[in-house]
């Protein structure tokens, strides 16, 4: 979103986001800065006007039609601050513009005064920004504004002086007229685009999401039903292995009771994952998480890790974790499981976990001295089989996106400048228990 213009509307950070209320809030702002500006030009007009050209204007009338526009001002303000703005409140501030220069002009001069075609940036402006009932409404009560000005107006009260210039001064003040609206809408109306068009990137954005969690539900379903189909013949193997310990061959042979210990230990492990995958689908989101020392929680993961992968040698390095905290549960335990097991497969030499704190923030790094990330990999970094292993494949790196996304963190990955990459997890870090 813009900038504010001034500072008397200075935006909150809490509206920054892109959805339909906070973008009317903004566009709301955009009138804001729009009518200070015309309160701040039409005090400089007409004090230049009525005391260096000399003409006689109700100073007290048009002086109050300008406190009135202050007024609104500041009540729009507050309620910037204090609630969301509806989109009716766009009508009522762009029709409280309309009046507030019908009034001025029809005190000085009516539909003769060069300015009169200030209403045609009242009238886009509500073109850009309201319904089509809306725009109509208006349209319509500014041609009756219009109109009014041609009957019952105060004209303007010329100095002897410039009498022989009335025609080059309404030449000027139409010129001037046309520079001041073609500028001011140039200028809003490019802001209210980008307010829309941010809008628009975060409904896509939402769309988007939403897809990806359609394809965490497909995926859990597909999990839960294969994990309900391998229970039968991982029980088997266990049964048959359990045999096999026992024949006499394998009893006398170390190196095939090593080799069958070694099958027996994947079994076992095998029905463990099947069996949490069983627990953790009927578990509603949130459960098992919880604030734990991020130090102890890594620490648990490298040591459940290295016995899966032991060929690829791994460094941890925690200590500038301090006493950090962090949120966890399953899912954060699964995903850096993913990353570690994405860098031994891209490293078999060697690959390093590493953990600091930054500010209020807990970045965990998986770091690899494999082949790094192509640019088309590092642009579609955490989306759904976006890999280049093949069909099927990419769907750690989607689940840690997603799992870094539901924590109020993100996924980062760059790769090294002497080969490799690093990939991060990037948290908020939890307050600390007591």
């Amino acid at each position: 979103m813009e900038a504010p213009i001034l500072a008397l509307t200075g935006r909150r950070s809490d509206q920054a986001g892109s959805s339909r209320d906070s973008t009317a809030a903004e566009n709301m702002r955009q009138l804001v800065h729009l009518r200070w500006i015309a309160v701040a030009g039409q005090l400089l007009t007409i004090l230049f006007v009525e005391y260096a050209l000399g003409f006689h204007l109700p100073l007290l009338p048009m002086l109050l039609v300008i406190a009135l526009q202050a007024g609104a001002n500041i009540i729009s303000f507050a309620m910037l601050r204090t609630k969301r703005v509806p989109r009716i409140a766009l009508l009522f501030g762009l029709l409280f513009d309309v009046g507030s220069l019908t009034a001025q002009l029809s005190l000085s001069g009516g539909a003769s005064n060069p300015f009169v075609s200030l209403y045609l940036l009242q009238v886009v402006l509500g073109a850009i920004l309201l319904q089509t009932w809306s725009v109509w409404v208006l349209v319509v009560l500014t041609a009756i504004c219009f109109a009014g000005l041609t009957v019952g107006s105060r004209p303007l009260d010329y100095p002897p002086e410039l009498e022989p210039l009335i025609g080059d001064l309404t030449t000027f003040g139409a010129w001037l007229s046309f520079v001041l609206s073609g500028v001011l809408l140039a200028m809003f109306v490019t802001r209210i685009s980008r307010n829309l068009r941010a809008r628009d990137a975060y409904l896509a954005d939402l769309r988007q999401r939403a897809a990806e969690e359609e394809g965490i539900v497909r995926m859990g379903l597909f999990a839960s039903g294969a994990a309900h189909e391998l229970g039968t013949p991982l029980a088997s193997l266990a049964v048959i292995l359990g045999d096999w310990r026992r024949l006499p061959k394998i009893a006398q042979d170390p190196d095939l009771a090593a080799e069958l210990d070694d099958m027996q230990a994947e079994v076992q492990r095998c029905k463990a994952i099947v069996t949490d995958i069983l627990h953790s689908a009927g578990e509603p989101r949130g459960e098992a998480m919880e604030s734990v020392p991020a130090g102890a929680f890594l620490a648990d993961i490298v040591e459940e890790w290295r016995p899966t992968l032991a060929s690829a040698p791994l460094v941890v390095d925690l200590e500038a974790l301090g006493d950090a905290a962090v949120v966890a549960g399953p899912a954060l335990r699964q995903a850096i499981w993913n990353l570690l097991d994405n860098a031994a497969e891209a490293s078999p030499a060697g690959l390093t976990l590493r953990a600091t704190r930054d500010g209020e923030e807990l970045v965990i790094a998986v770091i690899d001295d494999g082949r790094g990330f192509t640019e088309a990999q590092l642009a579609s970094l955490g989306k759904l089989y976006q890999s280049g292993k093949g069909a099927g494949h990419g769907v750690g790196l989607f689940l840690a996106n997603n799992v870094a996304r539901r924590l109020g963190g993100r996924l980062e990955a760059v790769n090294r400048e002497g080969g490799g990459a690093e990939v991060r997890l990037v948290l908020p870090l939890a307050p600390k228990r007591r």
